[in-house]
């Protein structure tokens, strides 16, 4: 006997839409700890500031047509707790009928912010979104209040090293010897020069949020620059830094990110909604993935995940003309450089500096990767696609695929 023929589609149902990035913004980024910028600042208020800058850079877009916003947070105790996503739009003035969100996945949370809202606009069920993250180091050092099960070392599921960060990195040094210290180093002092002319030059700089500060000692203050960076960094200075994973080691401090505050927000849309209220288009979703990694190697992450993607999108690494790969250690983005046959002083990679520079306070930093790709979009229209790739906490991978709407075909 036959079985009942399948229900047509609602009327309402819709195909997949184009997404597009219309604009991202972040706080400076501070360093973390009592004499950090952001000492005295509550987490929340930190991402409510770039929400806010969102929607004061974008009047034609009437607050009640956002539909969704996303806020991720590695750490999510205290302030930066109870649901950020929802009381962060609450706090930053949006209409009580905007609902709101939280996410994690460590590093990847605000990438994963951006993702989870973007298929949510794909599939039709939002029209405008904001996706961003947060992280307070100083107030919330990653794993506070956390209680890992005992069973994931008893039961050998994973290596003991695999839940210290600077750990994985040394580990992966042990992978391949053939990335030295003395490569790491002279990466991460191409990193702070990059981003010392970046900023010199204004390319970084336009997309930052003033955010008011307070310190005991001092008082009222505004935070208008990132305050991690080094300006100057030598390979010379960074061969005498200790390596405190590990007796003669290999990650220090200055060949990885620091511990970090800071908040990032971005604005997604439908591309026909974004045409309609007159929003810019940065960006053009082409295409994500995430992929699972031996967590004690967590750096190898955006390999497997950009080889599953380009294999999704049937691109390949020669189409991408602009790469922003989170500098969580110079290691990890020298092993992706490696697999994929791209030198270390590729003017495609990270050309404005990165995280070891301007610094990595986790869930936020994914969309920091896709403001700085979409300004650089704009620069570039002789690039048709860009990517944002990073490595994620207990072993994972994360790559977005970004077209350049700008895009004029090759001259």
């Amino acid at each position: 006997m036959a079985g009942p023929a399948t229900p047509p589609l609602a009327p309402s149902a819709r195909g997949v839409r184009n997404v597009v990035f219309v604009e991202g913004v972040r706080t400076p980024f501070g360093k973390a700890g009592d004499k950090g910028i952001y000492a005295g600042t509550r987490a929340d208020d930190l991402v409510v500031n770039a929400i806010r800058e969102l929607l004061r850079r974008h009047p034609g877009l009437p607050a009640e047509r956002v539909d969704e916003v996303a806020i991720a947070a590695t750490t999510q105790i205290g302030d930066q707790g109870l649901t950020i996503g929802r009381t962060a739009a609450l706090l930053a003035g949006l209409p009580k009928s905007v609902p709101g969100f939280a996410i994690d996945r460590m590093c990847a949370g605000a990438m994963t912010a951006v993702t989870t809202t973007a298929s949510g606009i794909g599939f039709g069920a939002y029209d405008i979104a904001i996706a961003g993250g947060v992280e307070h180091m100083g107030r919330h050092p990653m794993g506070e209040g956390v209680d890992p099960n005992p069973r994931i070392i008893a039961d050998k599921l994973v290596d003991p090293t695999a839940l210290v960060m600077g750990q994985t990195a040394e580990n992966l040094h042990d992978r391949f010897p053939e990335i030295t210290k003395e490569r790491t180093d002279a990466y991460a002092a191409r990193s702070q020069e990059r981003y010392a002319e970046a900023v010199k030059t204004g390319k970084i700089g336009p997309e930052l949020v003033p955010v008011a500060t307070r310190s005991p000692e001092l008082g009222w203050g505004l935070a208008t620059e990132d305050e991690p960076p080094r300006p100057g960094t030598t390979v010379e200075q960074l061969a005498k830094l200790k390596t405190p994973f590990r007796p003669h080691g290999r990650i220090t401090a200055g060949n990885a990110a620091g511990l970090n505050d800071g908040a990032t927000a971005a604005l997604l849309a439908d591309e026909d909604t974004a045409r309609e209220l007159g929003l810019p288009v940065a960006m053009r979703l082409v295409g994500y993935a995430f992929a699972g990694v031996e967590p004690e190697v967590m750096g190898i992450g955006p390999v497997p995940a950009t080889e599953k993607l380009f294999k999704r999108t049937g691109l390949s690494v020669d189409d991408i003309g602009l790469f922003e790969i989170n500098e969580a250690f110079a290691v990890q983005v020298l092993a992706f450089l490696d697999h994929f046959g791209i030198s270390q002083d590729d003017p495609r990679v990270n050309q404005w500096g990165g995280a070891i520079a301007c610094g990595h306070p986790l869930a936020s930093s994914g969309v920091r990767l896709m403001t700085q790709l979409a300004r650089q979009f704009a620069e570039r229209p002789d690039v048709r696609y860009g990517m944002t790739t990073m490595c994620i906490g207990i072993g994972m991978g994360g790559t977005v695929i970004w077209e350049n709407p700008a895009f004029e075909g090759a001259k």
